[in-house]
């Protein structure tokens, strides 16, 4: 299968003062750059747009290659040349998020008027902050109505964000393992994730830079979150129960299990930033969908299609939440299908289950597509 080949990260800079963002939990920021990347070409009327939308340790880089590195895009097996989202025919964007720590203003950044990292000063950020900061990209590329909106997990809640806060913006929406709320367990997962930062003492109340960063904290935080996205099925099935061959009985990594975690959590401390880690999981426990009657009643107003997709043995974003999704979403009179897919990865099924979601997706924005040149 042909791939997309050699992409550049792109950045865009708005919000200079004294036209500040506004943001929801009343304080302002700006300027805000945002790194993003696009593959595909948009069309001349504009029309074949795709926002994909990442998780929480996602970035603008969602598919091909940069120059300098062998690792292809987080979704580089669903973007591109006949794949799920087909560049050949769409026009793909992909954004890192404001708060993030890949190109666009997060607590990382330098503060324009302290000229030092915002770090704690840095304001408090939501969903609906991140999805208005990609509004004002898609206006700056021209773009007048997005063909879809896509994301799985925190991608997926900010794709509920488009729904309620841009109904008009949009064509369509595929949240993917994702959920209208947070539940209590999953505040749960995430504080314990923000405590093991916070508690680091490198962590010197977010003013780490240019020290010792609180790699430890952010390690386990890491650690914690990839027990929840596996599953017992295929944590037993990559692991069981094998020992290292050296095993020890002092408490070291003597099982395979033990080395994955701390690998993946060694690895996760070179490329994120810990202060970033607590505003976004902050900004995801926070996020309602539907917060309010008024963002009810602009669900009320989209005018489109909507495939939502969950996975079988997800206990992090267990299907019961993306059909709450629809339940409401039909209640608002939407036009929306409903695939659960049968899958051992948990979580990382919308990740890892290219197959059926490239069958599913290709179907459904085909549809939406073909009723875009039919509006014409």
């Amino acid at each position: 299968m042909q791939e997309i080949g050699i992409v550049e990260t792109k950045y865009f800079t708005f919000a200079y003062p004294p036209h500040r963002l506004k943001l929801d939990l009343g304080e302002e920021i700006g300027p805000v750059t945002i790194a993003y990347e696009t593959y595909g070409k948009l069309n001349k009327n504009k029309t074949n747009a795709i926002l994909i939308l990442h998780a929480l340790s996602g970035d603008a880089h969602a598919a091909g290659f940069h120059a300098d590195q062998n690792r292809p895009g987080w979704w580089n097996d669903m973007i591109g040349p006949d794949k799920a989202f087909d560049t050949t025919k769409y026009f793909v964007i992909c954004s890192n998020i404001l708060g993030g720590c890949k190109g666009s203003t997060g607590p990382s950044s330098i503060n324009p008027e302290t000229k030092r990292n915002y770090g704690l000063s840095f304001p408090p950020i939501t969903i609906r902050d991140m999805v208005r900061c990609q509004k004002h990209l898609i206006d700056y590329l021209g773009i007048q109505k997005l063909l879809c909106v896509a994301g799985g997990s925190m991608g997926g809640m900010q794709v509920l964000a488009w729904m309620t806060d841009f109904p008009e913006k949009i064509r369509s929406a595929i949240p993917i393992a994702t959920a209208l709320r947070h539940s209590a367990q999953q505040i749960a997962f995430n504080e314990v994730g923000r405590q093991a930062i916070i508690a680091d003492p490198n962590w010197s109340d977010g003013d780490y830079y240019g020290h010792q960063i609180p790699s430890v904290g952010l390690s386990i935080a890491r650690m914690i979150g990839h027990i929840t996205y596996m599953s017992d099925i295929s944590m037993a099935r990559k692991f069981g129960r094998i020992r290292n061959k050296e095993f020890s009985s002092k408490f070291l990594a003597n099982f395979e299990v033990e080395k994955y975690l701390h690998y993946r959590g060694n690895s996760f401390v070179k490329r994120f930033d810990a202060n970033s880690y607590l505003y976004i999981t902050k900004a995801m426990d926070i996020f309602d969908a539907l917060e309010n009657s008024e963002k009810a009643n602009n669900l009320k107003k989209f005018n489109g299609d909507i495939l939502v997709i969950a996975f079988k043995s997800d206990w992090l974003y267990p299907a019961y939440q993306s059909k709450e999704i629809v339940r409401v979403c039909k209640q608002a009179g939407i036009n929306v299908s409903y695939c659960e897919i049968e899958s051992t990865y948990g979580h990382d099924a919308f990740l890892l289950e290219v197959r059926e979601q490239t069958c599913l997706i290709k179907h459904f924005l085909n549809k939406v597509f073909s009723k875009t040149i039919h509006e014409k």
